[in-house]
């Protein structure tokens, strides 16, 4: 698994910001890889990934030393995406059609995760933290969405943000890439459950 290994340490050191093309090549190493595993497998040689994305392989090693690191980053990555999209989905959608947006956008995270099954799964040690990564990284950001529309009445209050990702992880992930559409079915029916005791389903009853 992780048999691609170069010497000498990565550039950037943690907690030093990342100079901008080096940061343009890393974005375009984990776009390229993300691409190449797709269609080679997540065993694709580390050359192919440098050559898609338009850099020397050294590159690849001094930013990824093992392959390890390049899927870990891949996983981190799109956890991040999936962080960025609540802020932009409360700040553009009311609190409920945001919530569902995060909820669904799920189903992005498990389609890279299912493609980076084999080496997710091979017990490899740079894996061991990527659990409490993605919990880490996408509770408080639902907890922030639950919590809008609970105050506006869309959704009941008693819902717990760490169940609820980890009910939602679950049904996002189908077992193949022809399940997506039956899976976000699920997510949709479970986000529509949350409206069950909600202020505004009371209030359209009464009326």
């Amino acid at each position: 698994m992780n048999g691609d290994v170069a010497g000498g340490p990565a550039p950037h050191e943690e907690g030093r910001p990342m100079r901008a093309d080096a940061r343009r090549n890393v974005d375009a190493l984990l776009r390229a890889a993300m691409d190449v595993f797709a269609q080679q497998g997540v065993e694709a040689p580390m050359r192919a990934i440098a050559s898609a994305a338009g850099v020397g392989v050294g590159t690849l090693y001094r930013h990824f030393p093992q392959r390890s690191d390049l899927i870990k980053a891949l996983i981190e990555r799109e956890v991040d995406a999936r962080v960025a999209a609540a802020a932009a989905l409360a700040a553009a959608e009311p609190p409920g059609a945001a919530l569902a947006g995060f909820v669904q956008g799920l189903v992005d995270l498990a389609a890279t995760k299912r493609g980076l099954g084999p080496a997710l799964h091979s017990g490899d040690p740079a894996f061991q933290a990527l659990p409490d990564y993605v919990e880490g990284r996408l509770t408080p950001a639902l907890r922030g969405l639950l919590a809008a529309a609970a105050a506006a009445g869309e959704i009941r209050g008693d819902v717990d943000a760490r169940e609820l990702l980890f009910a939602a992880l679950r049904l996002a992930a189908p077992a193949s890439e022809g399940e997506v559409a039956e899976a976000r079915r699920m997510l949709a029916l479970l986000v529509d459950g949350l409206r069950f005791g909600a202020p505004s389903m009371q209030k359209g009853r009464a009326g």
